[in-house]
């Protein structure tokens, strides 16, 4: 039996990020079951709430970065604003913030002004390079990094000597998951009595790590004499079949045969201008082979190749349209996709937490705020009640 609490339940998390990556990091805290509150600037609150596929006060990529929060727009350059963010940040255990390095000081709220009320807090400053250093007043957004990190030089077809960008935000939602990571170690280090700190998270530093693994291959034994090797990039081959596209990926032996087998052509196997790794690169047999192969995957629709790939166990995966995923037989079998009904906009489906918890199965985050949704509930939860809060909306500072 579960808990239905998550393992993050009775953690309170105070975001004052916008746009995708320090709101994706609050928001998988909010999935593990803390409780987050958002604070968005004057005005259209943050940015993404303009980004369309929008109804009833809400749109897609709040919706998809936000759930769970409540929300609360402050005013942060008044005296006012700053003492309510300054309490909200004593009750809280993760204070989360991402604007340009020396901004967040000059408004009275870095981290040492915060660790003066709150000495145990747990306080991440997210940026694009850094703190300081040659580029950290420069602005960042997600395909800049792609390009400066190694990313796009990767993302070349062989068929087509182009780079291209990752089109999905890439390294905002590893940064997310990277700082979601980080603040989860930080409080069990709290738990062992080691007290609270100041993460700093620059985007440039979780490309490059995020990178690393597979995309460093080439660039990691730092010697001579190192073995040749084949960069994983030039491996993963993308295919024309009669109606569509595939992708499938064929390197261990067992895996070229059923490759061959698939395509109806078991003698490629045996065939010696392509039976060995030295034959293949012979003459022009390599390229001889990827032509048949070409061709073969275009005589068979998208949907009978694959059944028979999967038969001879070469991993192969259909080119999915994204509306078409959550109709998938194992999507649908894990139950990645819940859909709810949010009260001013209309039916919403979203993606559950993706790790599953025995004991601390965490509730699904069937909400998303409007914007200053929760202002009066927030600083009623900090003593400001009536005279007090007419006088911070008199002024403009909560509206």
């Amino acid at each position: 039996g579960s808990s239905m609490s998550g393992p993050l339940q009775g953690i309170r998390v105070l975001d004052m990020t916008q746009a995708v990556a320090g709101p994706v990091a609050t928001m998988l805290l909010a999935e593990l079951g803390a409780e987050v509150v958002k604070v968005e600037f004057p005005g259209i609150g943050d940015l993404t709430r303009m980004s369309g596929f929008a109804k009833g006060g809400v749109n897609s990529s709040l919706v998809n970065c936000n759930r769970g929060k409540r929300s609360i727009q402050v005013d942060m350059k008044t005296d006012a604003g700053r003492e309510v963010m300054l309490a909200l940040a004593e009750r809280s255990d993760v204070v989360v913030q991402a604007m340009r390095p020396g901004k967040i000081d000059a408004l009275g709220l870095g981290y040492e002004a915060v660790r003066a009320v709150n000495e145990s807090v747990i306080y991440v400053s997210l940026s694009g390079y850094g703190q300081d250093g040659p580029y950290a007043d420069r602005a960042v957004y997600d395909p800049v990094l792609q390009a400066m990190c190694g990313y796009v030089s990767l993302q070349v077809n062989p068929d087509i000597p182009f780079p291209d960008l990752m089109r999905t935000a890439l390294i905002d939602k590893a940064a997310a998951w990277e700082m979601a990571l980080s603040v989860t170690a930080a409080l069990y280090a709290r738990e062992r009595g080691l007290g609270g700190q100041h993460l700093e998270v620059a985007m440039v530093d979780v490309a490059i790590a995020f990178l690393w693994p597979d995309g460093g291959m080439a660039d990691t034994l730092l010697d001579d004499e190192v073995t040749a090797g084949v960069h994983l990039s030039t491996l993963l081959n993308l295919v024309e079949t009669a109606d569509g596209h595939l992708v499938y990926f064929a390197v261990l032996p067992h895996q070229v045969e059923g490759l061959y087998e698939a395509l109806g052509h078991p003698e490629w196997s045996t065939d010696e201008r392509f039976v060995s790794r030295e034959a293949r690169h012979t003459g022009d047999n390599n390229a001889i082979l990827g032509g048949l192969i070409a061709d073969a995957f275009r005589s068979f629709p998208t949907a009978d190749i694959a059944a028979r790939l999967h038969a001879t166990s070469v991993p192969c995966g259909e080119v999915m349209a994204v509306a078409d995923v959550p109709a998938d037989p194992q999507v649908m079998h894990n139950r990645v996709f819940r859909d709810w009904d949010h009260p001013t906009a209309c039916a919403i489906r979203s993606p559950r937490h993706a790790a599953r918890f025995s004991v601390t199965e965490p509730a699904f985050l069937a909400s998303a705020p409007l914007l200053n949704e929760h202002a009066d509930e927030i600083l009623a939860q900090i003593g400001i009640v009536d005279d007090a809060r007419s006088a911070l909306r008199a002024d403009g500072v909560v509206p």
